[in-house]
C-alpha cells in the first residue's frame, strides 16, 4: 500500500540544532513512500544539524519553512522527531509551541518520538492522553495529565486528536506504521 497517503502533507517540527538524525530520516521516508510530501519546519531559515547519539555530528538539512510562517491548516498532520537537545530547543520557541497546540485544536494526528512528547507536554496537549517516550519523560507528562506507558508504540484517539508515539530508534519501525496508519485515517471530532 505506497499510496496510503497520497495527496498529504505532513510537516515535520524540528529545532534548527539536536534532532536525533534517524528520527527524521526514517519517518520521512516511511512518509515519502507511503505518497505524502513531507516538509521539514524549523524556527529559523538556516540549515538544521542533526545528531546522532547525543553527542556525534550527524547530516544537515535544509528547513523548506520556518515555523513563524507555517499554518497548521495547510498540512493534514505533524510528525515530532526526537533528539534530547531538539524538543528542548522546540518548547523554548513560542511560535514552535503554538503550532503544535494548533494541530491538536483542529484535531489532526500527531506523532512523536523519543523526547518529542517534550514540546506536547509544553503545548499543554497530552492531558487525558496515554502515550509513551523515552523513560525520562514519564514524570513530565503524568504531571502534564498524561499516563505514560512503556511500549514499543502506541496510539491514542482519545482527548479530540489522535497521538502516535514511540520510545526511542530501536522502535522505529513500529513507530513508521502506526504514524502512517494514523496519519490516512479520518480526523477526530473535536470534543466540547
Amino acid at each position: 500500500m505506497a499510496n496510503e497517503l497520497s495527496g498529504k502533507q505532513i510537516a515535520f517540527l524540528v529545532a534548527n540544532a539536536g534532532v536525533e538524525e534517524v528520527e527524521l530520516t526514517s519517518p520521512w521516508q516511511a512518509i515519502e513512500d507511503a505518497g505524502a510530501k513531507p516538509i521539514l519546519v524549523a524556527p529559523a531559515s538556516e540549515e538544521v544539524r542533526a545528531v546522532n547519539g547525543d553527542i556525534d555530528k550527524g547530516g544537515t538539512f535544509d528547513p523548506d519553512l520556518r515555523v513563524g510562517e507555517a499554518s497548521a491548516e495547510d498540512f493534514d498532520a505533524l510528525l515530532l522527531p526526537g533528539g534530547v537537545a531538539n524538543p528542548d530547543k522546540l518548547r523554548m520557541d513560542q511560535d514552535a509551541v503554538a503550532f503544535v497546540k494548533a494541530f491538536a485544536e483542529a484535531g489532526k494526528p500527531i506523532a512523536a518520538i523519543c523526547h518529542g512528547p517534550w514540546t506536547l507536554v509544553e503545548a499543554d496537549v497530552v492531558k487525558g492522553k496515554t502515550l509513551t517516550s523515552w523513560p525520562s519523560l514519564q514524570t513530565d507528562i503524568r504531571n502534564a495529565g498524561g499516563e505514560w506507558r512503556d511500549e514499543e508504540s502506541f496510539t491514542c484517539p482519545a482527548g479530540g486528536y489522535t497521538l502516535v508515539t514511540s520510545r526511542k530508534p530501536d522502535d522505529l519501525e513500529a513507530f513508521n506504521r502506526a504514524a502512517i496508519a494514523a496519519f490516512a485515517g479520518a480526523r477526530i471530532p473535536r470534543s466540547t
